[in-house]
């Protein structure tokens, strides 16, 4: 618990634009929405969702130690004296409140970061290069939407140094309101790539999505660009008519201004040789993979925006691994020796799912065999890119694919007879046919979209290998 509170339940009153019923905690540590996650000395606030209303928590959340909590005047009567109660017309317009005025108070160096692929573990990279000089908040897990970017803004302290944010999308428009919200030093696009088609006409659209990002730009700030990408031009231009002051890129191009030399592996890791923004730099990643050694590129650009020398950035790189589900590797005991897990079970998408396959590909041990669940939200050419897909599989020499899902049954069809493994309308349809095929040296690199459920059978492996380890020798 910090010395100081995040907010004192007086100073909650204004942002929220609530009502106090009941008394006022004199001080709250968090916030949270979650009764599974919620911390003794937090706000609880009842968020109404598609499948469950938080206000049918509020108690449970005060079991568990909240300080008090957020609700609506339709459930104000049926919580009276629970404890401590702010009531407001609309929880999530009151949590939005209260983010815009944790950004009121911060002088914190901010950055936001979008794309269509690495959003994630490029924000986990910087959170830990920042980290190293100053006191950093960070997005948790995701929390890239409608209500984890209030909700991450509202964890803010005061004093924090620097402060990193995800900021996601499906649809047009949904960036705007959000990095208003946070109003970022630095804007940072990934990647753009052919995902959430279904909503888009092209990928030029999700290109102009994408860069309502800049919208919210601090005067003076800078934009970091995807220097070999397609849209690279679009989206210069749309960074050129924005408030950011600097436009920087990225990629392997001659003109960025961040340019890989070379990556290649080094153990669990890369060796990454690079020019940034005209210093030579030779540094590792602790994460496997040509897709870090470039998004390492963009977060070396933002780290120096917000402040940061240049060859600490790149040396607190040789700390990084990757995200629980995207590209983590782990050792799972067999009952005759180990064989390594990749998952990658957390979303994909065609590029990310090459890149996936391209990390197997570079694996070193016995069989390589992937499991891959469909990717969705592609449009009407998402039959073709799940057959295309069997190009990769073939460049990378891996010995055994499983499918699970319509669409997957497009690349499992397309696949030689020898590299068939099996294939099943679900994930679950799989499972046991993965546990059991598995021999000590084999390298396993599970993948799929959210919806395809891919994590059921990285949890299935895990307790395989947990129960042999419990098991008496």
């Amino acid at each position: 618990m910090n010395a100081a509170p995040l907010w004192t339940g007086l100073g909650l009153v204004a942002p929220l634009g609530a009502r106090v019923s009941g008394r006022p905690p004199d001080r709250v540590d968090g916030v949270s929405i979650d009764t599974r996650t919620l911390a003794v000395g937090d706000l609880f606030v009842a968020i109404k969702g598609d499948t469950s209303d938080g206000h049918d928590y509020v108690r449970a959340a005060f079991e568990k130690g909240a300080a008090a909590a957020v609700i609506d005047e339709a459930h104000a009567r049926a919580l009276l004296g629970a404890g401590a109660l702010y009531v407001v017309k609309n929880t999530l317009a009151a949590l939005e409140g209260l983010g815009r005025a944790a950004r009121a108070r911060s002088k914190a160096r901010i950055a936001a970061i979008t794309g269509s692929v690495g959003k994630t573990s490029t924000k986990e990279a910087l959170r830990l290069v920042l980290s190293k000089i100053g006191a950093t908040h960070a997005s948790a897990a995701s929390y890239n939407n409608h209500w984890g970017v209030p909700l991450t803004l509202a964890r803010m302290h005061a004093d924090t140094r620097f402060g990193v944010f995800e900021i996601g999308m499906n649809h047009a428009g949904e960036i705007t309101p959000l990095v208003g919200m946070v109003r970022p030093h630095v804007a940072l696009i990934t990647r753009i790539a052919p995902v959430h088609l279904e909503h888009f006409a092209s990928v030029d659209a999700i290109a102009e999505a994408k860069a309502e990002i800049f919208s919210g730009i601090v005067k003076g700030g800078a934009a970091i660009l995807p220097r070999d990408d397609a849209q690279f031009e679009l989206l210069a231009k749309r960074a050129a008519a924005s408030p950011a002051g600097f436009v920087l890129s990225f990629g392997a191009h001659e003109g960025a201004d961040a340019r890989l030399l070379s990556s290649t592996p080094d153990g669990e890791g890369m060796r990454v040789e690079a020019e940034v923004l005209g210093r030579k730099l030779d540094y590792r990643i602790g994460a496997p993979g040509a897709h870090h050694a470039m998004n390492s590129l963009a977060l070396l650009l933002a780290a120096r925006a917000l402040g940061a020398d240049l060859e600490i950035a790149a040396a607190a790189l040789a700390e990084y691994a990757a995200p629980v589900g995207r590209g983590r590797r782990e050792t799972l005991a067999l009952a005759d020796g180990p064989c390594v897990l990749i998952d990658e079970s957390y979303n994909a998408n065609p590029v990310s799912m090459r890149a996936a396959l391209d990390l197997l590909g570079a694996a070193q041990g016995g069989r390589r065999i992937a499991v891959l669940g469909d990717m969705l939200e592609l449009g009407p050419k998402a039959r073709e890119m799940h057959a295309a897909l069997a190009e990769d599989v073939e460049r990378n020499a891996v010995d055994l694919v499983f499918t699970a899902g319509p669409l997957m049954g497009e690349l499992y069809a397309a696949l030689p007879e020898r590299a068939r493994g099996g294939h099943g309308a679900t994930s679950a349809d799989i499972e046991a046919s993965v546990v059991a095929v598995l021999q000590p040296g084999d390298v396993v690199m599970i993948k799929g979209s959210n919806g395809s459920r891919m994590g059921r059978i990285v949890a299935a492996l895990r307790e395989q290998s947990a129960a042999r380890t419990r098991a008496p020798a």
